[in-house]
């Protein structure tokens, strides 16, 4: 029986532009793909291992020719619109009490700074849950095993007890390898507020 619902943010909630957003920064670096490097960097400051300042002294670094401007647009325009019909979605299911509510989420400060100063109701949305994992504030990250270990644990929960729903399928595979129940949630063809639609097989 699920008495525990634990929610990815971008593409869950937030929509994202990956796409978008990776070919603009390939673009501007003007660069086939991200090198070693960079993907190693954007893993440490999404788990608080590095500053924000040393984040942007990294990429302004490695190409002078951009301003700082440049980098903060790149690494925010994944960024899109909150639809307001998912706030109502947990701000209902934290009305009626039902479940224990999470929300677990590889994310960085720059990022949820930007969606602070974006989204009006960011902490009305923030509020709804029992608990809210950033990966850079818990320094831990997605799809590694110690960030659901560290979700159970701190919660007194058992995996069978729980479901996981994310937009990237290495993140619920590593969960259901745990024993935990999963949703890889399609942004395209799917929405969060058809959870108990979808997944009705589980309630």
């Amino acid at each position: 029986m699920i008495k525990t619902l634990i929610f990815d943010f971008g593409d869950v909630f937030i929509n994202l532009d990956k796409e978008g957003a990776m070919n603009h920064a390939l673009s501007i670096f003007k660069l086939e793909t991200f090198t070693e490097e960079m993907i190693a960097v954007n893993s440490l400051y999404e788990q608080g291992l590095v500053s924000t300042e040393e984040f942007l002294e990294f990429y302004l670094g490695n190409f002078p020719e951009l301003i700082e401007e440049d980098i903060l647009y790149a690494w925010n325009c994944i960024l899109k619109d909150f639809p307001k019909h998912r706030l109502e979605f947990i701000k209902n299911l934290a009305k009626e009490n039902k479940f224990k509510l999470i929300l677990l989420s590889n994310t960085n400060t720059l990022h949820i700074d930007s969606i602070k100063n974006d989204v009006s109701f960011y902490e009305e949305f923030k509020n709804c849950f029992d608990a809210f994992y950033l990966s850079h504030e818990i320094q831990l990250r997605k799809p590694n095993a110690d960030i659901y270990q560290f979700v159970l644990e701190e919660n007194q929960l058992t995996p069978e007890s729980c479901l996981f729903i994310d937009d990237t399928e290495e993140n619920t595979l590593a969960a259901a390898k745990l024993g935990i129940h999963t949703w890889h949630i399609n942004p395209k063809t799917e929405d969060i507020t058809n959870l108990f639609t979808i997944k009705k097989d589980l309630f």
